[in-house]
């Protein structure tokens, strides 16, 4: 057979008739089962492919599906089982013998020698070919793929083929359903790659407020969404036209800082009826006008939405020409709009920011100049012209000189309070502000690189060698001058060339008139005689005279008021010092008996009542002397019994004598047993520290066991300078803070006043001694605090000026009395 001619296909129409009927409603019962446990399209075609070969054994099956892209319809293969052959993963749909499927669309079946191998050439075969057959994949009677059955020695005979109809049918319609799958799936996961660029774009947009820096973000991000040549952010000017402010990507079209109006453009009209255009074709009139004398670089598809700020125009934001080489669509055109909203919100931020600023200019401005007006003090007005305007203008250091008599003289500069021209940093500034000054204009010299902006060559080489010197790059220097002449000069520099913009250059058109004025003010004023004695009164005089008349009588008023509150109203006068909590009442606990603690009952801290037992001391010898006494005064009365019994008078009477020896005996011994008890003489809390350690101690006559603090009330000693002494009395009433207890305050009445002042530090200071209650036991002795004593009612103004103008008076008396 020649190359270049097709053999005769067979083709007929199978029908299901097999002698395994039954056997073949198993297979196919497996196979649709196996193809509902896989969703995914090239499982469920490799299980077709696999199952059709085993009811071929020794043939290569593969499965293709039917796709569509822009240049047409083709083949792809899914899936291959067995090893005769390769196919290609691409195939147009009228290629060889699947070409004659996609026209046919019914079953055919080549002989190996009717084919030639261009008529197959999708294939990579490794052995003879003896038949080939393309079995249709069919839905709803539309063709979506097909099964290639390569065999390379059985025969493939009609009834064989046949049989696979309805496990064609079940594959067709599994292959479809995982392909609606697959594209259901791939929609979410786009839906929810595109909602996280929205949301990460959102926080690309929120990152910043710089208009400068946000500009970019905004064209980028966007470009990086649609996937297209290039993005076009417009916005609007303050006469209602459009500029083009920052260009992502290509746009050979348009240009950074294009301006259009309403009418002039695309974009004019979508600024003017706030629509957003899509444009698909690249025939439309719109996009022929823009394209006019580009012979590349032409704009095929563009969108246009606008930038909508609480319903006023804010910009215009163009897509132009996707990558992907279709035209952009609706889907394209809602994510710009979605995205603009975004941008939108970013941008108005950023206005808001830059009109925050605008306001803080011009505040500054406000701020200086009345700074510099409001004195006439000549060194403060040097200081605020060179130091206050740097909030607003980013220059690294200022300058201003005065021209006096024909006199040049370096007046002040940023940073520096005394002004040394012969300093290293500061003699290159003064000698180039002097040459600015003669020359009379204002010079504005910046460095790009190794080129110095300059239109004289002059200028060109002084400032070439002064940069070198200074570091600097940029320079800026303007005359200060009025109607009588010339002033001085000011100027300014930075190591940015481009440290100035043209909002800067119009606050220093305005800073220097204002500086003009204040210099020459201050240089009038200062010429008067006595300026300077007289300088703070007239100031103050100025100011207030310098007052509405109603506000002047509201002044008035107020000091009258005050001298008035000062003079007549009464308020209570304290005097306060330092103070130290002391006991009212302790006593010292002391065995009146030699002997060794035996037992402890209380601890540091407890509570403890008259007549309480605190500590016994080892009472063995006493308490075996009292039981001899008693032994003695029983036998003693016994015998006294017998005797008066007896009626012997006389030795009853000595009988007698012993037993009162004996009963005096059990009384003293009785007192010596009782004296090892340790009792407490008052109510209070046991002071010493450790007091249960002193069981085994030996103590003796006169030792100090414990120590009891009466803490139902508290004397508080306040110590107050001498120079307030004379004013303390007994019965005053005072009250104490504690530093233990910053939020109490304790209330109690100066019961005396130490008659004798002791030095404390380098001050006298003399105690008033505070009864404070104490019922609750917190206030307990040492600890310390604040205390003040009230002395009575007083003129406010003595009160609240009472040790200044005691301090006056006694330097007034140390110099003046006699």
């Amino acid at each position: 057979m020649q190359a270049g001619s097709f053999p005769r296909p067979v083709l007929f129409r199978a029908t299901c008739m097999t002698p395994q009927g039954s056997k073949l409603d198993i297979t196919i019962a497996g196979f649709a089962s196996r193809l509902l446990e896989l969703r995914e399209t090239a499982d469920r075609a490799r299980i077709t492919a696999q199952t059709v070969v085993d009811r071929f054994p020794g043939a290569t099956v593969t499965v293709y599906l039917l796709s569509e892209d822009q240049e047409g319809r083709f083949w792809s293969a899914r899936a291959t089982a067995g090893d005769g052959a390769e196919p290609d993963p691409v195939i147009p749909a009228e290629a060889g013998t699947l070409g004659s499927l996609f026209r046919d669309r019914q079953m055919i079946v080549f002989e190996g020698g009717d084919l030639v191998r261009e008529d197959y050439a999708h294939l990579n075969v490794r052995r003879t070919l003896q038949y080939l057959a393309c079995v249709p994949l069919l839905h709803k009677e539309a063709l979506i793929g097909s099964i290639e059955i390569l065999s390379f020695d059985a025969l493939l005979d009609r009834t064989s083929l046949a049989a696979l109809e309805p496990l064609v049918e079940i594959a067709a319609q599994a292959l479809v359903s995982s392909q609606q799958y697959e594209e259901e799936r791939d929609n979410s996961l786009t839906s929810i790659t595109r909602l996280t660029q929205f949301y990460d774009i959102e926080k690309a947009f929120s990152s910043t407020l710089e208009m400068d820096e946000l500009l970019p973000i905004i064209g980028n991000k966007i470009r990086e969404s649609l996937d297209c040549d290039g993005v076009n952010l417009w916005l609007v000017q303050g006469d209602g036209s459009l500029s083009v402010m920052y260009q992502a990507g290509v746009d050979l079209t348009t240009t950074k800082g294009m301006v259009q109006k309403a009418g002039e453009g695309i974009a004019g009209d979508v600024s003017e009826n706030g629509e957003a255009v899509l444009i698909a074709e690249p025939e439309d009139e719109r996009l022929t006008r823009r394209n006019q004398g580009l012979e590349e670089g032409k704009i095929e598809s563009l969108m246009v939405v606008p930038l909508i700020d609480k319903g006023s125009l804010v910009g215009v934001v163009e897509a132009v020409n996707p990558l992907g080489g279709k035209p952009f669509d609706e889907d394209d055109l809602f994510v710009l709009t979605s995205l603009n909203e975004t941008a939108t919100i970013a941008l108005h931020n950023a206005s808001l920011l830059l009109a925050e600023r605008k306001v803080e200019i011009l505040e500054t401005l406000v701020r200086v100049s009345h700074e510099i007006t409001s004195t006439l003090n000549l060194e403060r007005v040097f200081q605020t012209i060179v130091n206050a305007p740097q909030a607003v203008i980013p220059y690294e250091r200022a300058a201003i000189a005065l021209e006096q008599g024909g006199k040049y003289k370096l007046c002040a500069v940023t940073g520096v309070t005394q002004v040394d021209v012969d300093a290293p940093d500061i003699a290159p500034l003064n000698a180039i502000l002097r040459w600015s000054l003669l020359s009379g204009e204002t010079t504005y010299v910046r460095q790009h690189g190794d080129e110095i902006d300059a239109a004289r060559e002059e200028t060109r080489a002084k400032f070439q060698s002064y940069f070198e010197t200074s570091g600097m790059r940029g320079f800026y220097a303007i005359p200060l001058t009025d109607d009588t002449g010339r002033v001085g000069i000011l100027g300014l520099e930075s190591p940015d060339p481009d440290f100035l913009s043209p909002a800067h250059l119009e606050i220093l058109q305005v800073l220097a008139g204002q500086a003009t004025v204040a210099l020459r003010n201050a240089q009038m004023y200062k010429e008067v005689p006595f300026i300077s004695v007289l300088q703070p009164v007239l100031e103050k005089k100025r100011k207030f005279m310098a007052m509405e008349k109603r506000r002047r009588t509201l002044v008035i008023a107020a000091a009258v008021a005050v001298l008035i509150f000062l003079a007549v109203f009464p308020l209570p006068l304290r005097v306060d010092g330092d103070a130290v909590v002391a006991p009212l009442h302790s006593a010292q606990i002391q065995p009146e008996v030699e002997g060794v603690v035996s037992r402890v009952y209380v601890r540091e801290g407890d509570h403890v009542t008259h007549d309480q037992i605190l500590a016994e001391l080892a009472d063995w010898e006493p308490r075996s002397a009292l039981a001899q006494a008693q032994a003695k005064y029983q036998t003693a009365m016994l015998q006294m019994n017998r005797s008066l019994a007896a009626n012997d008078g006389s030795q009853a009477g000595v009988e007698r004598v012993q037993a009162d020896y004996w009963k005096s005996e059990v009384a003293r011994d009785q007192t010596l047993l009782d004296k090892t008890r340790l009792r407490s003489p008052i109510d209070g809390l046991v002071a010493t520290p450790h007091v249960e350690n002193l069981v085994g101690r030996r103590l003796q006559y006169g030792d100090s066991f414990a120590e009891v603090v009466d803490t139902s009330r508290a004397v508080v000693d306040v110590a107050v300078e001498d120079s307030d002494s004379a004013l303390l009395r007994a019965g005053a009433q005072a009250s104490v803070k504690l530093n233990s207890f910053p939020t109490r305050i304790f209330r109690g009445d100066v019961i005396v006043v130490s008659p004798k002042g002791i030095l404390q530090g380098d001050a006298r200071v003399f105690f008033a001694r505070i009864a404070v209650a104490n019922s609750d036991g917190a206030i307990r002795a040492g600890m310390e605090g604040r205390g003040k004593v009230r002395v009575g009612w007083y003129p406010a103004g003595y009160v609240l000026f009472r040790k200044p103008l005691l301090w006056i008076y006694s330097r007034a008396w140390s110099w003046f009395g006699v």
